[in-house]
């Protein structure tokens, strides 16, 4: 994209660690937000942002014994697939738990969004393949993905879209939005933004993945 964006420097306050929590990187990403970054959006992921509470129990998300509290196994196997062609890194972000996490406190019309966006993927692959996303081979699941990241054409007169799947477009949009959402307040997408531990640097170029989906 190569655009750059201006953001303020900010004290690290880091622990004696080094590692920031959750909340404290989106601290950061929102300040930096403040010159107009792409946080500023409408998608459910950043109403989430101001829950301090969610953000406390983001902190357990590492546990060895972590299990989903909304999504099913097979959901969350899926979701860890796509996260990782979508965002590749989402899989060691773990962007999977942290959205399990704010879907099982979000309303249930942004639950049942989330839910059939995940299910049209499944089902699209199913289709296609006879197998679920995750158990696909990569070059089909970046085959599915990048057909479904291509906006459809708009619906002719007679009523044929041009495309078998028109709606495959807005799904991929949604999971999108939860996924970069929940990588970029990690510190992995914090530091691919620019931060290295002391500040966000003042400018950085528009982030983009040569391999991914966003």
């Amino acid at each position: 994209m190569g655009r750059e964006i201006a953001l303020p420097v900010i004290d690290s306050g880091t622990a004696p660690s080094g590692q920031l929590t959750r909340r404290e990187m989106v601290q950061r990403l929102l300040a930096g937000a403040g010159a107009g970054a792409t946080l500023l959006a409408s998608h459910p992921f950043y109403g989430h942002l101001g829950n301090s509470a969610v953000f406390a129990e983001a902190e357990k998300l590492g546990a060895g014994d972590w299990k989903p509290v909304f999504l099913s196994g097979q959901q969350d196997e899926a979701l860890v697939a796509l996260s990782e062609r979508i965002v590749p890194g989402s899989r060691k972000a773990q962007v999977n738990r942290f959205i399990d996490l704010l879907l099982s406190v979000d309303t249930p019309g942004h639950k049942q969004s989330f839910l059939d966006s995940l299910a049209v993927f499944e089902a699209e692959s199913q289709k296609r393949f006879g197998k679920g996303f995750a158990a696909l081979e990569g070059g089909r699941q970046n085959e599915l993905l990048t057909e479904a990241a291509v906006r459809p054409p708009k619906e002719n007169p007679s009523g044929s879209a041009g495309k078998e799947n028109p709606g495959l477009f807005k799904h991929f949009e949604n999971l999108k939005g939860w996924i970069s959402g929940a990588y970029y307040s990690s510190e992995p997408g914090m530091r691919e933004l620019g931060w290295t531990g002391d500040y966000v640097h003042e400018r950085f170029p528009g982030c983009e993945h040569s391999n991914g989906h966003s």
